[in-house]
């Protein structure tokens, strides 16, 4: 299973979609289905968009969990 963390992320920034939507120049659909894991497929680009503005590594924002 992926665990995605870009909401306990934001959380603990205490920093808004919004904020992130301007960084990463994403769609607010975009990073409203990342946000709340209703995506099935996130592109390499969105991840890359994401991990760049946050300053973190991929591993950071998505984590592998053993079923």
């Amino acid at each position: 299973m992926i665990k995605n963390n870009l909401s306990r992320i934001l959380g603990e920034r205490r920093m808004k979609m919004a904020e992130l939507i301007e960084l990463t120049g994403l769609g607010r659909s975009t990073i409203e289905r990342v946000y709340y894991d209703k995506g099935k497929n996130i592109s390499y680009d969105t991840l890359n968009r994401i991990c760049n503005a946050l300053e973190i590594p991929v591993g950071e924002l998505l984590e592998h969990i053993l079923d």
